[in-house]
């Protein structure tokens, strides 16, 4: 059996898909794809994942993407490891609602925040005919509108927008927590893997005004007993090539 999990570094998607692997001991071959290199556009990826975005696995040549789909599969495909998804049809219920939630309501706007901060000091700093060349190899149209969004600036009406769906999602995901130790509510799974690796450090480092200390305190205490599972402290070791300048997302980017 050989099994390749294509990633970048240790945040957002990339993360996610990390974290199962570590946390469930499942052995895997880690690949670093180098998004400040655009590997992720070179022919040799788009060969495994047309759309041009990591994470992929590679499963004995079965070639399966996007995050959410992988954490699943692996669920499915390695059953004999310990398990991130409840036994439990409610259980499993609560989790792919918590999933589905970060997937459609949060993540995006996360996001644009993260582009707008860090993505946009390499767009800028990419030469004209280069960048043009460069939005020519990006297969995914929506990639390559947010690229162009970067390297022009998003609008504050936008990052506003943005700003109050990530604030209400803070409050939703505090009152869950003040009810529940996990997202699925009994144990740690998917889901909580899905809100941690987009907003567990990101939220209170991009948005200081939200005070996600204090207005979100079980949030906080939540966040804490993730970092500190061995699987997550092992994903969260893996290779980070960000130019350190670029890697704070409070104050201006230099």
């Amino acid at each position: 059996m050989t099994l390749k999990l294509y990633h970048a570094e240790p945040v957002a998607n990339s993360l996610k898909s990390v974290i199962p692997l570590h946390q469930r001991g499942i052995p895997f071959e880690s690949v670093y794809v180098d998004l400040h290199k655009f590997e992720q556009h070179e022919p040799w990826f788009v060969a495994l994942n047309p759309e041009g975005q990591v994470p992929v696995l590679d499963h004995d040549g079965t070639i399966i993407t996007h995050s959410t789909v992988i954490n699943e599969y692996l669920e499915d495909a390695f059953p004999d490891y310990p398990p991130l998804r409840p036994a439990d049809p409610v259980g499993r219920a609560r989790m792919r609602y918590w999933n589905k939630f970060v997937d459609e309501h949060v993540m995006n706007y996360v996001s644009m925040h993260g582009w707008n901060r860090l993505i946009s000091v390499i767009a800028r700093n990419i030469e004209s005919g280069d960048f043009e060349k460069l939005m020519e190899r990006i297969p995914l149209p929506d990639q390559r509108k947010k690229w162009m969004n970067a390297r022009s600036g998003f609008t504050e009406e936008q990052l506003a927008h943005a700003t109050e769906k990530v604030a209400y999602a803070v409050d939703k995901v505090e009152k869950h927590l003040s009810e529940n130790e996990w997202f699925a509510g009994g144990m740690f799974s998917l889901a909580d893997i899905n809100f941690y690796s987009h907003c567990g450090v990101m939220v209170e480092r991009m948005f200081p005004d939200m005070d996600v200390a204090n207005r979100a305190p079980n949030l906080v205490a939540w966040r804490d007993r993730v970092t500190a599972l061995p699987g997550v402290a092992k994903a969260l070791a893996g290779p980070d090539k960000t130019d350190p300048r670029l890697r704070t997302f409070t104050g201006e980017a230099r």
